[in-house]
């Protein structure tokens, strides 16, 4: 088994880093072979650029989704992100380590998923979900938030955590990866300016236990459940008698939606 860890966190003593190396740490003892993606120490561009496409199939106009399909179709797909689909092809599970930075992923993450899940070669209108290229391969966040699980609850202050992930587990989910329930790090930085170097000290030991965990029964982990493409209609809403697995996707009584 083989798994691929994409780091995302400018600074390589950070905690997130430290969380990327307990993950292949534990892994590599389970018998796993790891590979790592650090993207700021790759210098990754996020931003989707003209000048990624050598061989420009619309040169007037930058239409994105056009030159990720010509790219993919003429084999000339930039060479960072061919590493990256290699790396996503190889791995049984994709652990995605990063720190929720003003409720959202770090751009730098997000401009990895623009370019690297790029369409045509990772996916196309049939190619997606239980189509996708990724089928049989499993995903999970590992995330650091601030402060602690309460305020993440579903009447928390900074926001129901399962709403704010919902996005990049949709993304994962899309391109037909079996997302299982994200490992979150809760409290990493609350009161780390203010209290005693030991307490912060325990308090992040008491993460990394629970990571470790979490890590050594990967099977036992819940896997998210998403809606597939036989569930929608053809005008894209889902059908009658389908399940609802997100509160992104809601029925409202009386109302058909076929």
């Amino acid at each position: 088994m083989h798994a691929h860890v994409v780091l995302t966190h400018p600074e390589p003593q950070s905690f997130n880093a430290h969380l990327a190396r307990v993950a292949s740490g534990s892994l590599a003892s389970q018998g796993w072979t790891v590979s790592v993606s650090d993207l700021y120490a790759m210098d990754f561009d996020p931003c989707e650029r003209a000048k990624h496409y050598l061989n420009r199939h619309h040169p007037e106009r930058f239409d994105v989704q056009l030159e990720q399909k010509g790219a993919s179709d003429g084999g000339s797909i930039p060479a960072a992100v061919v590493s990256e689909i290699a790396n996503l092809d190889r791995a049984d599970l994709l652990i995605l380590q990063y720190p929720m930075w003003w409720h959202l992923p770090p751009a730098m993450l997000k401009g990895w998923l623009d370019r690297v899940l790029i369409f045509g070669e990772v996916y196309a209108s049939q190619k997606r979900f239980e189509k996708g290229r990724f089928l049989g391969k499993r995903a999970m966040l590992s995330v650091t938030v601030g402060t602690s699980a309460d305020t993440y609850a579903f009447d928390g202050r900074s926001g129901d955590i399962d709403l704010l992930l919902w996005p990049v587990n949709f993304s994962l989910a899309y391109v037909g990866y079996s997302v299982l329930s994200s490992f979150i790090a809760y409290g990493v930085e609350a009161g780390l300016r203010y209290s005693e170097a030991s307490v912060v000290e325990e308090r992040l030991k008491r993460v990394e236990v629970e990571y470790l965990a979490a890590l050594s029964a990967l099977d036992q982990r819940r896997v998210i459940p998403y809606n597939r493409m036989v569930e929608w209609g053809a005008n894209g809403r889902i059908v009658t008698g389908a399940p609802v697995y997100s509160p992104f996707v809601r029925r409202k009584q009386g109302l058909d939606l076929e």
